[in-house]
């Protein structure tokens, strides 16, 4: 997902300075943006059935952004007007760039400290089993 909208972020940027055309980028760009709404809607359910309600909670507004987006049919990019919407388009792609950055750091480190967690109740475990604990 970040790597896609890296990629959309790159066909913007040379879309502005004209080094690609309106249709290649417009068809590049639109060929990322159903399945990166896809993915986000399923991390977005994951998150609310395995119980991480913070992050639901924080993933919850893109989902319902995105949807709004698609229910209005404004979820790709047209050919014809992509020069007018390009520094809102690139703002827009750059922001969720930044929130699923931030969202990847903040699943690392929650498994991180659930990682180091188990480890500290398995050896307490082992430990009281030798009566040492």
């Amino acid at each position: 997902m970040i790597l896609q909208l890296l990629s959309v972020i790159v066909c913007l940027t040379d879309l502005e300075a004209d080094y690609m055309n309106p249709y290649d980028s417009s068809a590049r760009i639109n060929a990322v943006v159903i399945p990166e709404m896809v993915v986000h809607g399923v991390c977005c359910g994951l998150f609310l059935m395995t119980g991480h309600w913070f992050l639901f909670l924080l993933t919850l507004p893109i989902m319902i952004y995105n949807s709004m987006l698609y229910s209005k049919r404004r979820h790709l990019i047209d050919v014809t007007e992509v020069f007018r919407s390009i520094d809102a388009e690139k703002k827009y792609r750059i922001v969720k760039l930044a929130f699923y950055l931030l969202l990847f750091v903040l699943v690392i480190i929650g498994m991180v400290i659930s990682i180091v967690n188990n480890l500290i109740d398995d050896d307490e475990e082992v430990l009281h089993g030798f009566g040492i604990y």
